[in-house]
């Protein structure tokens, strides 16, 4: 089994890759609406997921996948208020074309965030 780890943070943060490659197989953590500077974008649900959606394509693009090879999305949301808001910024990533299979709960989130997103890619 061949496993390669992705954006692994230095200098003492927490222990957890970006994403995970094995035999084809690609495990993207949690990503949630930080800047480059790992500090958290506030603002209304659409700036945050498109954030966040942007960290999710870039965590993917990191380990050589692209939006097209997701085959399972777990998106978290603070409010479920905020899941039409959040479903209009998310077609504009996953269209019909490449739709993978997809859950949204709503949790608790940590920091005044709306939102966290993971995924499962595969390659063969």
């Amino acid at each position: 089994m061949s496993i390669k780890r992705f954006g692994i943070p230095q200098g003492g943060a927490l222990p957890f890759a970006k994403a995970v490659a094995a035999n084809g197989w690609l495990f993207v953590s949690g990503q949630v609406p930080r800047d480059k500077e790992g500090q958290i974008v506030f603002g209304t649900m659409t700036t945050q997921a498109r954030v966040t959606l942007d960290n999710l394509k870039s965590a993917v693009e990191l380990a050589g996948y692209s939006l097209a090879d997701v085959v399972k999305v777990e998106v978290w949301i603070d409010d479920p208020r905020d899941f039409a808001e959040f479903n209009k910024v998310y077609a504009e990533y996953f269209t019909a074309e490449h739709a993978p299979a997809r859950v949204t709960v709503q949790a608790m989130m940590m920091s005044d965030l709306r939102v966290e997103v993971a995924c499962v890619a595969y390659k063969a």
